[in-house]
Order: C-alpha cells, then structure tokens, then sequence
C-alpha cells in the first residue's frame, strides 16, 4: 500500500497483478489499482483531471491525462472519501505509476494533488521490485 497527502487530501493507492488477464507469453501483464481518496481538509474540493506517468522495466514511459476518473469527476466534502478501481497493461512483467488529480476547491482554486509513486510488479519479474 501506498500513501501520500497533499493539502490535506489523503491518496492511497493498492496496486495488484490480475494473472487471469495476463498473457506473459504474449507479453501482456495487467495489474488492478485500487485508490482511495480521502478529504482531510475544511473545504469541498472536486476531481477535475488526472495524469499518469507509466514506466515499464525498459523504460519506456507512456503519459496519460485525461477528465475525472472512471468517467467520474467525485466531490469530496470534508471528511469524505472516495474510492474507485482501475487497471492498467504493461508489455513488460514489472513497471512503477505516479500520477497527480487536479482538484478545485469551492471557490475556485486550482489544487495539485500529489499520487505516490507505486510499483506494478509480477511473479514473472526479476526478483526485486521497482
């Protein structure tokens, strides 16, 4: 598990491999992440956007950026949180994520929340997580 709070808001991320997904003949490994996100603040704040950073074990780095998550743009009201699963494919059998959600408070203001950096690894990987 992975934890990292910004300004407040409280990410943490369970990454997990889906070997019933994964083709390692094929080189396709998949893994699950599970985030939670969590208001620790005084003020409502709402998911706007998201960017990842993926690196497989080759380094090779795809970037993704996009609206809300899981087609949702969660408002969190203080002391609420919000949970959401999503999956990402590697065509490498280990890889490492970090991301950041743009988060806006009630009054406008823009809010960068940092996501820790997580390590996506397999049984088919060298040993040594990332």
């Amino acid at each position: 598990m992975y934890t990292k709070t910004t300004q407040d808001i409280k990410i943490t991320v369970l990454p997990y491999y889906l070997e019933q997904q994964s083709e390692p003949d094929n080189d396709c490994y998949v893994w699950a992440y599970t985030i939670q996100m969590e208001n620790h603040g005084q003020k409502t704040v709402t998911l706007k956007n998201r960017y990842w950073q993926i690196t497989d074990s080759l380094g090779r780095i795809q970037e993704v950026r996009g609206p809300g998550v899981v087609g949702e743009h969660p408002v969190l009201k203080p002391g609420e949180a919000f949970q959401y699963t999503s999956g990402v494919p590697l065509k490498t059998p280990s890889g490492i994520m970090v991301g950041q959600y743009e988060m806006e408070g009630e009054s406008g203001e823009k809010i960068d929340v940092a996501v820790p950096a997580f390590s996506l690894d397999s049984p088919f990987g060298m040993g040594r997580p990332n």
